[in-house]
């Protein structure tokens, strides 16, 4: 295992905290998002992370044990599916994009819950840091059973590769792109209201 994060601390980034009930996110009920941070961080220690989409960026794996305290927000997509686009932003000084949501099915069942952490000096690029720790804890991804790795979804990619606000610098090769536009044509998360 490499020592490099035995002793580097995560805490929460203001940014997840929309992840609720009812946002259409990955969420937790049962756990707080200190005590989620928290867990990514021994599994951070504990080596049970993959590297991101850039240097900065970690993918930390929970412990299966924990796949049951988390709600998937996804429906697989069928030609019953009822979909609805909206155009939103996700913060006020962000360029709006079209959303798209299921409104009728039920969330599938997670079968993986992964943390993105992003190290201090990524998120000091954008003046996106909201703690001093290491790294700090994005986002939490609640993956249907049955897939191992969730792609970024495009309009993400997309805000990061043009560098727009809010966007993280990055290039994807075309596999990236053409895996995640295949994934969301698939998959959705339910709306909520």
């Amino acid at each position: 295992m490499d020592s490099t994060y035995k002793n580097q601390k995560v805490a929460v980034n203001d940014f997840v905290k929309r992840q609720t009930e009812g946002s259409g996110k990955s969420y937790s009920s049962y756990l707080t998002f200190e005590q989620i941070a928290r867990h990514a961080e021994e599994q951070l220690h504990k080596g049970q992370f993959l590297k991101g989409y850039r240097e900065g960026v970690l993918i930390v794996d929970s412990n299966p044990s924990y796949v049951k305290y988390f709600k998937c927000p996804f429906v697989k997509i069928d030609k019953n599916t009822i979909l609805k686009a909206e155009w939103i932003r996700r913060r006020s000084d962000e360029e709006p994009y079209i959303q798209i949501r299921a409104l009728n099915g039920s969330p599938l069942k997670a079968g993986k819950v992964v943390f993105i952490l992003y190290h201090h000096d990524v998120l000091d690029e954008t003046s996106e840091q909201t703690t001093n720790a290491d790294w700090e804890l994005i986002s939490i991804h609640a993956l249907p059973e049955g897939i191992e790795k969730l792609p970024m979804g495009p309009v993400t990619m997309m805000r990061n590769q043009l560098e727009l606000k809010g966007g993280t610098a990055a290039q994807y090769p075309s596999e990236k792109w053409a895996d995640s536009v295949q994934f969301w044509q698939k998959y959705a998360p339910l709306a909520t209201e």
